[in-house]
């Protein structure tokens, strides 16, 4: 298998830790690198396919209340003025202030 370069920039620092640790793992800078990287990605890899399951739950979730965003209607005259501003004012908490000045009195979560 061939092998490809890439080039990465750093702090001087940074560089020197790098070879220090590499040295004393009796490593080469660049297997240090590789071997670094490919602990890093096995570990965020892990991780993902640990949590997939619950990833696609919160999906699924955020997907339904997606769909369940727009409420109901209330019967025209079901509802008092004061019950009515309630109402509005609730939109207002849950939807924010603008999206809640735009639907029409009356709307019922």
């Amino acid at each position: 298998m061939s092998k490809v370069r890439i080039s990465i920039s750093l702090e001087s620092d940074q560089a020197e830790r790098i070879r220090s640790h590499a040295e004393r793992a009796g490593m080469d800078v660049s297997g240090y690198m590789v071997n670094a990287a490919t602990l890093q990605m096995a570990e965020a890899e892990a991780a993902e396919a640990e949590f997939a399951a619950v990833d696609a739950l919160i999906a699924e979730a955020e997907g339904q209340a997606a769909e369940d965003r727009e409420p109901a209607k209330a019967d025209d005259g079901a509802l008092s003025a004061d019950e009515c501003r309630a109402v509005d004012e609730a939109l207002s908490l849950v939807y924010g202030v603008d999206d809640a000045a735009h639907r029409d009195r009356g709307d019922a979560a």
